[in-house]
C-alpha cells in the first residue's frame, strides 16, 4: 500500500470536512447512506434487483456472497451505487463507504472489464477508497479515543456501526495503539 505523498492527511481532511457538513462530531457514527444521499448519489441494494437476473443476484445474495460487495455504476458523469445486502450491516456500511470514497476522491469512471474479459483493477485507487472509506467511519480522532478506552472490537464496532476489521484496519493504519502507549509512556517518563 503505497499511498502518494499527501493522500492520507488528504482522506482525512475530507473526512473532517463531511462529518462538518453533515453535523457530526469526530466520535460519532456516520450513517453511509445519510452521506450517500447527501451526495445525491442513489443507492441500490442487490436484492431489489432480483426480479431482473434471479439467478445472478440469488447467486451472489447466496453461496456467491463474497463475490459480490458493491459498485459504482455511471450514466454519464452521475453515479449510482449497488451493494450486496446480504452483507452484514457492518459490512455494507463499509461497502458503501468504499464506493462513496471513489466519487469523493473524483476517481474516474473505468470499464468493469478489458478486451479479454478481465476485471479492471487499479490497486492505487481502491487503496485511496479504502483508506478514506475507513477514515469516513472511524476518524483518527475515534481510532485513537477507542484506544484510549480500551474498547474492544466488538464494542467499538457496535458503537460506529461497522465490522470488527474495519475497526482493526482503522487501529493499525492510524496507529493507535501505538500512539496512545507513547503518549502514556510520555506521560509516566516526565
Amino acid at each position: 500500500m503505497g499511498y502518494r505523498h499527501g493522500f492520507k492527511s488528504e482522506a482525512n481532511a475530507i473526512a473532517r470536512e463531511i462529518r462538518e457538513e453533515l453535523g457530526l462530531a469526530m466520535l460519532e457514527a456516520l450513517d453511509p447512506l445519510v452521506l450517500a444521499e447527501h451526495l445525491e448519489i442513489p443507492v441500490t441494494p442487490l436484492s431489489e434487483l432480483h426480479e431482473d437476473a434471479p439467478t445472478a443476484v440469488g447467486h451472489l445474495m447466496g453461496a456467491g456472497q463474497q463475490d459480490f460487495s458493491a459498485v459504482t455504476v455511471f450514466s454519464g458523469r452521475k453515479r449510482s451505487i449497488v451493494h450486496n445486502d446480504a452483507h452484514s450491516s457492518g459490512r455494507q456500511a463499509s461497502n458503501v463507504a468504499h464506493e462513496l470514497s471513489h466519487g469523493l476522491l473524483l476517481h474516474d469512471p473505468t470499464p468493469a472489464l478489458d478486451d479479454r474479459g478481465c476485471r479492471h483493477w487499479n490497486q492505487n485507487i481502491e487503496d485511496e477508497a479504502q483508506f478514506l472509506g475507513g477514515a469516513l467511519l472511524i476518524t483518527e480522532d475515534a481510532a485513537l479515543w477507542i484506544a484510549r478506552n480500551g474498547l474492544s472490537l466488538a464494542q467499538a464496532a457496535g458503537r460506529f456501526g461497522v465490522s470488527e476489521q474495519m475497526v482493526t484496519y482503522r487501529l493499525n493504519m492510524t496507529g493507535a495503539h501505538k500512539r496512545v502507549s507513547r503518549a502514556r509512556q510520555f506521560r509516566v517518563v516526565k
